[in-house]
């Protein structure tokens, strides 16, 4: 129901990125000098790849001796993005580990960088804490529209079917966040796999409507270390990317 939502840009605003965890790039390429280690994407380097899919992703991938991510983002993200509820980018993470020891994914830790929009930061939202705010928006609605029904009841169909639809919006999504959110787990050789959501504000004083082509960077803490990810909707410009019918 909830990719349903995505796909028709009736609900938050999201952009969807997949991220997969794999093996292969040499630790000699985490940059120096940062706070923590830093692993970052760069086209055409080794380890490094991309690619866009009939599914109507573009993919970008990075290998390293313990791990491997690939992020999906959504061709079309921009344009939905402004059909919904609320302004969240929303990026999908699944992780598998290939190390012999640990590590930790902490979702709580990562960050979305919109280049274009003042650089602005936004840390990853608690699913827990939007889903009662959504709740309390909901709560908001209904209130409003009993009001709404006993001023103008001859509206009253109209108006109640609008109220259906929200409430099952505000529904969808709850239910989203309560079971496919990324949470912190630690991965090793009895858990290799983590997978779910991680959402960013994409609201506030320094953000305003998008360009043609927006540049983003992703950066996902992985134990001790940072994962970045530089990436553009669309990656050129008006790149068009064909996605297979159903």
């Amino acid at each position: 129901m909830f990719q349903t939502w995505f796909a028709n840009g009736l609900g938050t605003r999201i952009l969807t990125v997949s991220v997969v965890l794999l093996a292969g790039v040499s630790w000699g390429q985490i940059e120096k000098g940062a706070k923590a280690p830093t692993i970052r994407w760069s086209e055409g380097q080794p380890g490094c790849t991309f690619s866009g899919d009939d599914d109507g992703k573009y993919r970008y991938g990075l290998w390293t001796d313990d791990f491997g991510i690939v992020v999906a983002v959504d061709a079309l993200e921009l344009q939905k993005s402004r059909r919904r509820l609320e302004a969240l980018f929303t990026l999908h993470l699944t992780i598998r580990y290939r190390g012999k020891d640990s590590i930790a994914v902490e979702p709580e830790g990562a960050t979305l960088e919109f280049v274009d929009h003042s650089h602005t930061i936004q840390s990853a939202v608690d699913p827990q804490s939007l889903s009662g705010r959504l709740q309390d928006k909901a709560d908001a609605f209904i209130a409003q529209t009993e009001r709404t029904l006993s001023e103008h009841p001859e509206r009253a169909a109209a108006t109640q079917s609008e109220l259906n639809h929200y409430q099952r919006t505000i529904a969808d999504t709850r239910e989203f966040l309560r079971s496919q959110a990324l949470r912190s787990s630690k991965l090793d050789a009895s858990h290799t796999d983590a997978s779910g959501w991680i959402v960013f504000s994409a609201g506030g004083k320094w953000i305003g409507e998008w360009k043609k082509q927006e540049r983003f960077e992703l950066r996902v803490p992985l134990g001790a270390r940072i994962v970045e990810f530089p990436f553009a909707l669309p990656p050129s410009r008006g790149d068009l990317l064909l996605r297979r019918r159903p």
